[in-house]
């Protein structure tokens, strides 16, 4: 599949401990499932959390959904031994928290070994001001997605974190530039109010029009939202069908504009029709197993 086009959604965040969040997840329509070893497991929980994370990978179940491991930093107790039980058991990705420099990039990678993606939690305030730097080393040490860590960030900035986060919107923007720069798949950060449905639609409308690829999530309940937010608009998918058969005509070949129902449309919409249309196919892919 191609990466851009594979669907990111919905990344549900799991502690590894609980055997049974963990076992509910293999029947969620979530699109990744993220076994948690930092922020959701207790200090005197790590070893066991560690533990269970490797079995779920090992014992697998999660049909086509992505199986991700957050390991805990370097700088912590735990981060030498989690990136090592992760590099043994080999899940679908490995996501390093609060990378603030390249450095914390390859480092990782020299942990890790070669060949196991890596994601990369974007949740400093010092990360904000090396993006380009850290998109240009994601991509020399095979990472394949940034997770915006609002929490964390907020937190670092002392600032109040509301629905529309106002006070996050550049760092988001920002942090959605350079990834699309360095060809990088960018999810959203998580919404912590788990009973406030309307709050949670809003948010995930507001990501989906920044241009993330899906949103990670701290309860099953917000799947079906985040699912229903970034899924292509069914009018949008039926518009690109159109861009990619009048692009698709012989008479049409080599030209860089057309004029397709009334609309002036360029090459640039239609590789980005192509686009969508990959990642519509994608999802009902993925809805239909």
């Amino acid at each position: 599949m191609n990466p851009s086009a594979r669907p990111r959604r919905s990344a549900l965040y799991l502690p590894a401990s609980n055997a049974r969040a963990v076992d509910k997840a293999r029947s969620l329509p979530c699109d990744v499932v993220i076994l948690d070893l930092e922020d959701a497991v207790a200090p005197d929980a790590k070893a066991e959390a560690r533990a269970a994370a490797v079995e779920a990978v090992r014992a697998g179940g999660f049909g086509g959904r992505e199986v991700v491991i957050r390991v805990n930093g370097l700088d912590t107790p735990w981060g030498a031994e989690d990136m090592a039980a992760a590099a043994g058991a080999k899940p679908d990705a490995v996501l390093v928290p609060k990378v603030s420099a390249p450095a914390d990039l390859s480092a990782a990678r020299t942990r890790l070994g070669e060949g196991l993606p890596i994601w990369a939690m974007i949740e400093t305030c010092a990360a904000m001001f090396r993006l380009d730097a850290l998109g240009a080393e994601s991509v020399n040490v095979g990472v394949e997605a940034w997770v915006i860590g609002s929490n964390d960030l907020a937190k670092e900035m002392r600032c109040v974190l509301t629905v529309g986060r106002e006070p996050l919107l550049a760092a988001l923007s920002l942090s959605l530039m350079a990834a699309r720069a360095h060809r990088l798949a960018i999810l959203d950060g998580v919404f912590n109010e788990i009973a406030d449905a309307d709050g949670l639609a809003r948010q995930c409308a507001q990501a989906a029009a920044f241009g993330f690829d899906g949103k990670s999530l701290i309860h099953p309940s917000q799947v079906e939202p985040a699912n229903a937010a970034f899924t292509p608009d069914p009018a949008a998918v039926a518009w690109a069908r159109t861009v990619v058969g009048a692009f698709g005509l012989p008479e049409n070949a080599g030209k860089g504009v057309l004029k397709v129902d009334g609309r002036m449309v360029e090459r640039l919409h239609f590789a980005e029709a192509k686009r969508l249309l990959s990642v519509a196919e994608a999802i009902a892919a993925r809805e239909a197993a």
